[in-house]
């Protein structure tokens, strides 16, 4: 068993998400790259300044605008969108995701909600199943509500709607594209290679995973969440049968983290980089192409997976709740707080808004975890570059930034610094 530091978790899981030290993709190309690094890209159609998806990428990858992620998905086709849980993932992973699409199908698997919806609406399965095949791509839209049966499903308000959904969910169809981030639909051939649409080995999905669910966590203690079990294929049920075999196998290790109880998993293949950071290098993979963590602060996205859910508490102490879906009175920060990652700390969050009237950026309030750094020079002009950054990406034509009580802060902030590029 490979014993590490708090530290060295912290950093593992961060490069591993590619966080840390700094950027290390770039562009198109880049973002491909960044997207099967990280295993999942989270979907989500919320965009008070930008959608979930785009933030993610953008702390990861130099030079990304919003929307690269939909041309390497429905251009390109080399990724596809599916599950309860809505992520991205690599479109060579297909017969393995085909297997769990067709557990949840045929048997006591995943969401049971999908059964019911088979039962209950399977003329209209039938119907838009015909429809896909006659006319190709369509989207809910298409279909007007008073020409259908009403639902009331958590999925949709018309029985076309839950057909369809359902024709996704168990792998007969698939995104083609998105309107307005809506899905349109198509059947499975007019959208994956041939030699993808097949099922992978029962066994060999499992333990795919598994390795998945390890990597994406980076440390894993492999238990059940919500996520997992709606969009991740079930990996804690794999792992009851797969675990002993894997670590006999050389595909996993265990690994104690000094602080916490529980033993947690990593890939074999990632004990080289944690070799690196046990005698305080950074591995080369990892090498930022510009700034670093410490000289430009990074802004994590609300559904970031280092962050989300609980995990900033566990790993840096940073008590980080999502209050989108608060109401007002109960919000401690704002709608859409995100947090500042400096060096390999989470030490700040803020709240904004982007005027589209003005072409503003505005910040709505900032909340130090030490009061410190108000004073701190050197985290003041990281602020500013991350803001800089983060104006361009949005493309707003000004920030501001009044409602930054440190006047240090502030005052760094209002004078935009340009980040090197290459």
């Amino acid at each position: 068993m490979l014993a590490i530091n708090i530290d060295t978790a912290r950093r593992f899981i961060l490069g591993k998400q590619g966080l840390w030290p700094g950027r290390r993709w770039l562009g198109i190309q880049g973002t491909e790259q960044a997207m099967r690094a990280i295993e999942y890209l989270q979907l989500d159609p919320l965009q008070i300044i930008a959608r979930s998806q785009d933030l993610t990428l953008h702390s990861r990858v130099l030079d990304y605008t919003p929307g690269m992620w939909e041309d390497v998905t429905y251009q390109q086709r080399k990724f596809f969108d599916w599950g309860g849980w809505l992520a991205v993932r690599p479109m060579d992973e297909l017969p393995y995701w085909r297997v769990v699409m067709h557990r949840e199908r045929d048997s006591n698997y995943g969401d049971s909600r999908i059964r019911k919806m088979a039962h209950e609406h399977a003329d209209a399965i039938v119907e838009m199943r015909d429809i896909l095949r006659q006319r190709g791509p369509v989207s809910n839209r298409d279909f007007e509500m008073a020409t259908r049966t009403r639902t009331q499903s958590y999925r949709g308000r018309k029985d076309s709607a839950l057909a369809l959904y359902y024709l996704w969910r168990t792998g007969e169809v698939m995104t083609h594209h998105r309107e307005n981030f809506e899905r349109v639909y198509a059947l499975t051939e007019a959208v994956a290679p041939a030699h993808l649409i097949r099922e992978g080995d029962e066994a060999e999905a499992d333990r795919f995973l598994v390795k998945k669910e390890i990597s994406f966590s980076g440390l894993s203690r492999l238990n059940r969440v919500a996520d997992s079990f709606h969009g991740r294929g079930e990996p804690d049920r794999a792992a009851k049968k797969m675990l002993e075999a894997m670590l006999s196998d050389g595909d996993i290790i265990e690994v104690q983290v000094e602080g916490w109880k529980a033993v947690h998993y990593a890939l074999s293949s990632d004990v080289e980089a944690l070799d690196d950071l046990i005698a305080g290098r950074v591995p080369a993979a990892w090498t930022p192409l510009e700034t670093n963590t410490t000289e430009e602060a990074v802004f994590l996205s609300p559904l970031d997976h280092v962050s989300a859910r609980g995990r900033a508490k566990n790993l840096f102490g940073f008590d980080y709740v999502w209050e989108v879906y608060k109401p007002e009175p109960q919000r401690k920060y704002g709608y859409y707080t995100m947090p500042i990652l400096w060096g390999d700390r989470l030490v700040a969050r803020f709240d904004s808004k982007l005027d589209r009237a003005t072409n503003t950026f505005v910040i709505l309030g900032l909340w130090l975890e030490d009061e410190v750094l108000g004073k701190d020079e050197a985290f003041a002009e990281a602020l500013a570059c991350g803001f800089a950054r983060f104006v361009t990406f949005l493309g707003a034509s000004e920030l501001d930034a009044k409602a930054i009580r440190e006047p240090l802060l502030r005052g760094r902030a209002c004078s935009p610094k340009q980040t090197n590029s290459r």
